[in-house]
């Protein structure tokens, strides 16, 4: 590490700590609304992948105006300090909203821009470095906290602005690029459920066909597989000939299992393991890789089973509803059911599914947890078309999951590349020049 870099205490480091406001102009709950002028930022609105504006709650100008504290300006950086303690955001140019505040539950860090970046600054708080920190000072048993005058504690190495803008520029590359990975992924899966949808929920070319128009999108041998017109039926005018039937009906339903944990032979091996905690985000689709890995040992012992590539992953107990489809051989727990396609199909079945889980999410029961058990799965119906048809969707599909997959697999490399430089790059153990050569070497590779 050079000379030049100073390590501080956050509390005398070149930033402010600024708690929201609280007491009497805290807005009461009915002064919140579904949209208006200013964002109120809640916890959850702060993950660990940065910010999440998917459910938000606003005030209004009127009460933006009477409150005091917590009010954001752009390259403030938000921290989460109470129960999910260090998710962090970077309140940047991209964020859009004009007017943001924070609730209880989290601060803002402000950096002197002359002195500390305010990415270099975010950085720091999703690095191990601050984390491994942060974990010793963090208080209460039932919910977590990490009070101001604990977090000014934190040490912090800075080194000169202009090093900082070239660390900040070479890790926001890394970032960049997974952020187009991922944005390109939400596009192949807007593409993948818009096919879907189009073929097997709005039967879109029995309707052309049924008008005496060319079916868009598909070939004449294709075409020729959907049927020229619809049949009553007791869910509506279905497709000529396609079945309504029980949803197991089209899927071979597996059990997971959990091999002794009390057997070390049994775990850290080389076959991922799925839980709950392992699902993907939606646009994800696949997963790849699982927090815990068994033994062939485990595997033999136990009664999980192991999972073929193509298979449909769906959380069937506690937090149910979730999906993966698998993008390699594993296993998983109790908690889980794998669906193979009876048409051997894995595309058809993971989007079907997809379409069912808000059913299958309503007629699961539990005195404590909800759970979705084979007769809940048995209690709902699909409209089946022709195998023939299942097998031309996988056809046309295949090679947009494949490039999706491809890209999660890309992003994911970086993101572990990433994380492993950034504590080193902003601590001075390593120099750019080293990063950037094992940079090339892990995408070359």
């Amino acid at each position: 590490m050079s000379s030049e870099w100073s390590r501080y205490t956050l509390d005398v480091a070149p930033v402010s700590i600024l708690d929201g406001d609280r007491g009497t102009n805290y807005p009461s709950q009915d002064e919140f609304l579904s949209a208006g002028h200013c964002l109120f930022l809640n916890t959850g609105n702060v993950t660990t992948g940065g910010f999440d504006f998917s459910n938000c709650a606003f005030i209004s100008e009127e009460k933006d105006n009477v409150l005091r504290k917590g009010k954001l300006v752009r390259g403030d950086i938000v921290l989460t300090t109470r129960g999910t303690v260090g998710n962090v955001g970077l309140f940047n140019e991209r964020i859009p909203f004009d007017h943001v505040r924070i609730n209880s539950g989290m601060v803002i860090l402000r950096p002197e821009q002359e002195a500390l970046s305010s990415y270099f600054l975010y950085l720091f708080l999703r690095s191990d470095l601050f984390n491994e920190q942060s974990n010793s000072l963090r208080s209460g048993s039932a919910q977590p906290q990490l009070p101001i005058r604990d977090l000014k504690c934190v040490e912090i190495t800075v080194p000169p602005i202009k090093d900082q803008n070239k660390i900040c520029s070479f890790l926001g590359a890394l970032d960049d690029r997974i952020a187009l990975l991922r944005e390109t992924n939400t596009t192949l899966e807007a593409i993948a459920q818009a096919l879907f949808k189009s073929w097997f929920v709005d039967f879109d070319p029995v309707r052309a066909k049924q008008e005496g128009r060319e079916p868009e999108g598909m070939d004449a041998d294709t075409a020729a597989l959907f049927p020229d017109s619809f049949e009553e039926s007791e869910l509506g005018l279905v497709p000529k000939g396609w079945n309504k039937v029980p949803f197991t009906d089209t899927v071979q339903v597996i059990g997971g299992g959990t091999p002794k944990t009390s057997v070390p032979e049994y775990w850290n091996g080389d076959i991922p393991w799925f839980s709950v905690v392992d699902a993907p985000t939606t646009t994800d689709v696949f997963v790849i890789d699982t927090q815990k890995h068994i033994t062939e040992q485990g595997l033999n012992n136990s009664s999980t089973k192991l999972l073929a590539k193509g298979t449909t992953i769906i959380s069937a107990r506690g937090t149910v509803g979730r999906l993966a489809l698998v993008g390699r051989q594993m296993a998983m727990n109790q908690s889980c059911y794998g669906l193979r396609g009876k048409a051997d199909d894995a595309y058809f079945t993971y989007f079907s599914t997809y379409r069912l889980v808000e059913s299958l999410k309503q007629r699961s029961h539990g005195s404590v947890f909800d759970t979705i058990t084979m007769e809940t799965m048995k209690g709902v119906f699909v409209i089946y078309p022709d195998k023939v048809v299942v097998q031309a969707f996988e056809t046309l599909l295949q090679p947009v999951m494949e490039r999706l997959q491809k890209n999660l697999e890309q992003a994911q490399t970086l993101a572990t590349l990433r994380d492993t430089l950034l504590p080193r790059l902003i601590s001075g153990q390593l120099r750019l020049p080293d990063a950037d050569a094992l940079s090339k070497q892990v995408v070359n590779d």
